[in-house]
């Protein structure tokens, strides 16, 4: 596995989803559809964007998925990060790609938090996460509706001063 720049090769990648697409949308609470065109402009806002930063989860420079934080805010030393992986569950490559950036994140920008928001139903992502060291702040209730249930997101963060 390769944590790479985003790059603009990778948008037909990201448009054809991968074997996992129906469940990546349902974790991360996707709805729409969105077109090559829609992933060309999305790669070259995020190259041009100073208060976000990407990675491409690559293996054999295959696209696999990206871990994001956005939007990094320097002032209040926080961001927030964001994963998405269509291949290559259960190898590690999230728990590698989120260390990676919590790394940039604590060390190269001096941030002093970063958090996610997970849906309840996505133990696996928590598992992860806490394995990184974030831990649960809180509940958001009902801000998802999927096929006709409503579910809560779960709230969780890692401090630059928490020992992980």
């Amino acid at each position: 596995m390769e944590l790479v720049p985003l790059r603009r090769e990778f948008a037909q990648a990201m448009a054809d989803g991968g074997p996992h697409n129906d469940e990546v949308n349902r974790l991360t609470g996707t709805h729409g559809t969105f077109t090559l065109e829609d992933y060309e402009a999305y790669i070259e806002r995020t190259l041009n964007d100073p208060n976000r930063y990407t990675r491409a989860i690559t293996e054999d420079g295959r696209y696999l998925g990206e871990v994001v934080l956005n939007p990094i805010d320097d002032v209040n030393r926080k961001s927030g990060l964001r994963i998405a992986l269509w291949d290559g569950f259960g190898k590690g490559y999230g728990t590698a790609a989120i260390k990676h950036v919590l790394t940039y994140a604590f060390t190269e920008r001096n941030l002093h938090r970063v958090d996610l928001e997970v849906y309840e139903f996505n133990e696996r992502a928590m598992h992860v996460y806490r394995k990184c060291g974030f831990r649960e702040e809180g509940r958001l209730r009902d801000v998802l509706l999927w096929d006709g249930v409503f579910y809560d997101a779960i709230v969780m963060s890692v401090l630059s001063t928490d020992n992980i």
